[in-house]
């Protein structure tokens, strides 16, 4: 396995899915304090990842955040993690985790399940400086 850094944040997504990509990429251009690094569902890492957490290997359709040592955390709830780490005004996004998972994340769900149609495959190719936070 790749060397981990514990003092960032993981961020695992669909490596084949325009929405997912075009997320990873707004993270990129948010992420100032350079605290995240990216790995795709279907790379080594991200199926060792799962593996070693007992998480199904063919379901893609889930977001992870981990923090080496402290935490995991899975749609919805990454997504809010995620919006805190980063700050500032996205930082209200985060209070949302309040609200019942079940809620927060049957709406995940939903948008999961229609993440292709919502976008049209244009994907954002990573500058050579963007490139380092990604593990393959």
């Amino acid at each position: 396995m790749t060397n981990i850094d514990t003092a960032k944040h993981y961020v695992f997504y669909d490596g084949e899915c325009g929405f997912c990509n075009f997320w990873v990429h707004w993270i990129l251009k948010k992420d100032s304090q350079n605290k995240f690094l990216f790995a795709s569902l279907q790379s080594e890492f991200g199926q060792q990842f799962l593996s070693d957490r007992n998480l199904e290997l063919k379901n893609l359709d889930t977001l992870y955040l981990w923090k080496p040592e402290k935490y995991y955390l899975q749609k919805s709830q990454a997504v809010f993690k995620i919006s805190e780490v980063i700050g500032g005004v996205y930082k209200l996004l985060s209070y949302f985790r309040y609200l019942p998972t079940g809620l927060t994340d049957l709406f995940y769900d939903r948008v999961a399940a229609n993440r292709k149609k919502l976008t049209a495959g244009n994907c954002e190719i990573p500058t050579a400086e963007e490139r380092k936070k990604f593990i393959s």
